[in-house]
């Protein structure tokens, strides 16, 4: 298995940032397998989505109705409402796995693989690529 961490700066407000094209450059050399991406964080998540079309909008305005940022969470440190950037995970995921084809991500036409990092308290996250040949 070969695997490999990269940097991506997230800001410091809720984000949807593609990541397709640094996950296509790591399995480019590759043949058959399977790509396994995992954020070492816990309050970050993946989702597979189409981008670009308003789904990444739509995205962060449905977390926000179904976790709003407000101070009703338990978990109280960092700033307001950041006990909803803990429970993101329990709805997107950490990891996502990913057939790999010729070197190739197999994704539909439309699907994109993104961080959905929605704590402005850390502006920088850690994605790890791991590729398991076939």
């Amino acid at each position: 298995m070969r695997s490999e961490t990269i940097t991506v700066r997230t800001g410091g407000s809720p984000v949807v940032r593609d990541i397709t094209a640094e996950a296509a450059d790591f399995v480019r050399s590759e043949g058959d397998g399977l790509l396994h991406v995992f954020v070492p964080h816990a309050t970050a998540g993946l989702a597979i989505i189409e981008t670009g079309a308003g789904s990444d909008e739509d995205l962060l305005a449905a977390i926000d109705e179904l976790l709003p940022a407000q101070d009703k969470w338990r978990h109280r440190h960092g700033s307001p409402g950041h006990g909803r950037d803990h429970v993101l995970p329990a709805w997107l995921p950490p990891y996502a796995s990913l057939p790999v084809l010729q070197g190739r991500i197999a994704l539909g036409t439309w699907q994109s693989i993104c961080l959905v990092d929605t704590n402005g308290d850390n502006p920088t996250r850690q994605v790890r690529f791991s590729f398991l040949p076939a």
